[in-house]
């Protein structure tokens, strides 16, 4: 009863969503040449973590790798033999010592540098043979098979980097910063309900330690009570026998006086027996109306939590339910973002050809008026020459007349 209402479970809104890059491949070339240098700086680790593999086999090896590159894999072996045994004989000494080995250690460090690119410019010159070593050397060290590992999972992170937006990253820093929020309401409300529990079932436990108390001194009291009724009785028989044997020595006359008296004793422990039966059943039936309150106290200390537990119960599945129904939604809401962005592709695709078909037909037009302005010039032109060619004629035919004539 002193339990406050439980709290209803916080469920994160139906509109919640992880933020997800909205391209699945990188349209820009910044990003492309990025991704190329990762891609190929992870071949490169992988064909060095296969170089120890490949010089322990070299006999088995030799035949596919060539002289060329079988002389550069037995140099760099012996760099790092140079390499293992300076670092062997490095410890203890004096400083000068030490510095010494410390140079010859940086000396012998570039040198081990030089030989593994050089061994892989060798590789990767021939993509056959890098294959084929990836397929039959397929032993690698666990330190290299987990940096590797973690040189992709690297790649992975900077690609998905690469590809979300600023507004992206903001949304995603949001919805991470609320979904923190609700989470931590969510454990401080069962933090609150299992505290108010934990003092409920304190209290209920007190109470009932409280009671079997009680019960514990009701029966240390019937057991005194009994007790001393024993040894009262056994005295008074004791004293009475020890009368008896007074008075049957003395006098036959007090028999029937202490046979009285037995008889009158005899009544009063009938009385007091009878007495204490009866306040033993009272206590009794105290001690059954405690166990019945005790019983009915646990009976509705179970159905309480019985209603707590189908509650929890029903809040869980609520949430499991609208836990699907966010996934459900965040998979339609890609497929139709990425079909908006098809359809906005396309739009942008008719709209630039409508624009240069327009500008061809604004073309084509002014050329057209062009072409059409210079033939009416042209045909004005020759029309106007053959008129001066008519008039010309006609003037040298009249002066001709009059010379004649």
């Amino acid at each position: 009863k002193g339990m406050a209402a439980p709290e209803k479970a916080m469920i994160p809104p139906k509109d919640t969503r992880v933020s997800e890059p909205c391209r699945l491949k990188p349209d820009s070339v910044e990003i492309k040449r990025i991704i190329a240098v990762l891609d190929k700086t992870s071949s490169k680790l992988e064909l060095s973590s296969l170089i120890p593999h490949v010089i322990d086999s070299l006999d088995r090896f030799a035949g596919m790798l060539g002289p060329e590159i079988t002389n550069s894999l037995l140099e760099h072996q012996k760099l790092s033999n140079q390499m293992e045994h300076l670092l062997a004989s490095s410890e203890g000494g004096d400083t000068t010592r030490a510095e010494e080995h410390l140079s010859c250690l940086c000396l012998l460090e570039q040198h081990l540098k030089c030989s593994v690119r050089n061994v892989l410019r060798l590789l990767l010159a021939n993509p056959s043979l890098c294959q084929a070593l990836k397929h039959r050397a397929r032993v690698r060290q666990p330190p290299a098979e987990m940096f590797i590992k973690a040189f992709e999972e690297f790649r992975n992170l900077m690609l998905e980097r690469l590809l979300t937006s600023p507004v992206e990253e903001e949304e995603k820093v949001r919805l991470m910063g609320d979904i923190s929020l609700q989470v931590k309401k969510n454990t401080e409300t069962i933090t609150a309900l299992q505290a108010e529990l934990a003092a409920a079932t304190q209290t209920r436990e007190e109470e009932i330690h409280k009671k079997d108390n009680v019960i514990k001194d009701l029966k240390n009291s019937i057991q005194d009570l009994t007790n001393y009724c024993k040894v009262s009785i056994q005295q008074i028989k004791k004293e009475g026998e020890k009368q008896q044997e007074e008075e049957l020595q003395a006098s036959r006359a007090r028999c029937a006086r202490l046979q009285q008296d037995i008889e009158q004793l005899r009544a009063q422990l009938s009385g007091v027996v009878l007495e204490h039966r009866a306040s033993e059943l009272a206590v009794r039936k105290r001690k059954c109306r405690a166990e019945t309150e005790i019983v009915n106290w646990i009976q509705k200390y179970d159905t309480d939590m019985g209603e707590k537990q189908a509650e929890y119960e029903e809040l869980l599945a609520a949430y499991d339910a609208e836990k699907a129904q966010l996934s459900v939604l965040m998979e339609k809401h890609a497929l139709l973002l990425q079909e908006y962005s098809q359809i906005e592709e396309e739009r942008r695709i008719l709209q630039n050809k409508k624009e240069e078909a327009l500008k061809e037909l604004a073309t084509m037009t002014r050329a057209a008026i062009r072409i059409q302005a210079f033939w009416r010039g042209y045909l004005v032109r020759c029309l106007l020459k053959s008129k001066r060619k008519k008039k010309g004629k006609g003037k040298g035919k009249g002066k001709g007349k009059k010379n004649k004539k």
